[in-house]
């Protein structure tokens, strides 16, 4: 029978009280031990409802992250506020920090969020960190007097590889690299420069793995998600993938259920994958509360593998659920219904191809 890997994104909704527990953190109102029992039950809660929907990979559902950029940074005494603003076309916008010193360090690595979700299953877990080019956009365009930005790069570097090196020792099922400035990148400069420079960032950071190692790497995209809006979505996906294929990664994690031309982007994939790397299309539109059916499901991976040689593809969702902590756009209850209808439509489409 015809195998098609099927693996989550990351991030999950957090839980009512979980969220609730975050605000009064905020305010001083419960301690930091209070919020971090409330951050391994509702790791522990979503692992369990991920088993529950047959996932065969598991991920930590993103529970204690603040955001899925910005957990290197949290407790950082190098940051202030006015970074880079990323608009969103609802209006609403995110802002990163800045970098007002060196050295550049990350104060969390992902393995820590990898070592607390493996104890609570025997399942294969991935573990989702932040790319070197997005952490690249902390620091200042007018410099930083005796840090100069080659060497913020050099430190990025090596702290971008120990993020991904961590959580291979730690026990990882494979590693996800989200690049979800790809595309915005494009918006910023149509030129192609930006996102060029983004993939040759990211390509200092895989060539400092094996082919093994690599082959364990994956590089998510998308348009932004974020309380159900996008921040890139009227971007070409066919201007973005002659460069994103160009990344020296094994596994490539695409948004495309929300896609409207998708035969156009099933031609590009077929024009510009390698033939050692795998697809990963996303079947589930994050950013709608309908839930699909696993015969739609099924039906895009059919007419996928009519572009995609079926051992090169695999399904996915389009983003993570709630890649920050405060969006509740979408009900937990509906994102794990989403979760199984990926399963169970994978499932019909193995039966299905050839």
């Amino acid at each position: 029978m015809t195998f098609i890997a099927t693996e989550p994104i990351g991030s999950i909704p957090r839980p009512a009280y979980l969220q609730q527990a975050m605000q009064a953190f905020q305010k001083n109102e419960i301690p930091q031990t209070e919020l971090s029992r409330l951050f391994a039950q509702a790791t522990r809660e979503t692992i369990v409802q991920l088993e529950a929907t047959g996932s065969p990979v598991i991920s930590d559902g993103e529970q204690s992250k603040p955001s899925f950029v910005t957990y290197p940074l949290h407790g950082s005494a190098n940051l202030a506020a006015g970074g880079v603003v990323i608009p969103f076309a609802d209006g609403h916008t995110r802002q990163l920090p800045q970098l007002i010193a060196g050295p550049f360090k990350y104060e969390q690595y992902a393995a820590d969020y990898l070592i607390e979700a493996k104890k609570y299953t025997a399942l294969p877990v991935k573990q989702a960190v932040i790319s070197a080019s997005a952490m690249s956009l902390l620091y200042p365009a007018e410099g930083i007097p005796g840090y100069s930005q080659q060497q913020f790069i050099a430190d990025l570097l090596d702290q971008a590889e120990a993020d991904i090196r961590k959580c291979f020792d730690a026990g990882a099922y494979n590693v996800q690299i989200d690049f979800t400035e790809a595309r915005l990148a494009l918006k910023l400069d149509p030129s192609k420069g930006l996102l060029s420079q983004f993939i040759d960032l990211n390509n200092q950071v895989f060539d400092r793995f094996t082919a093994a190692e690599r082959s364990r790497i994956g590089v998510h995209t998308c348009p932004g998600g974020d309380h159900d809006s996008t921040h890139s979505a009227d971007v070409p996906y066919t201007e973005l993938l002659p460069l994103f294929f160009k990344l020296h990664a094994g596994n490539f994690y695409l948004e495309y259920a929300g896609e409207q031309d998708k035969k156009t982007v099933l031609q590009s994939i077929k024009e510009n994958i390698g033939e050692n790397q795998k697809v990963f299309l996303g079947v589930i539109d994050v950013l709608n509360p309908r839930i699909e059916t696993p015969e739609e499901v099924r039906d895009l991976l059919v007419e996928a593998s009519e572009y995609i040689p079926v051992a090169q593809l695999g399904s996915t969702d389009d983003c993570g659920f709630s890649p920050f902590a405060d969006d509740v756009s979408t009900a937990r209850e509906i994102a794990f219904e989403k979760i199984k209808a990926r399963i169970q439509g994978t499932k019909l489409a193995e039966a299905k191809v050839k």
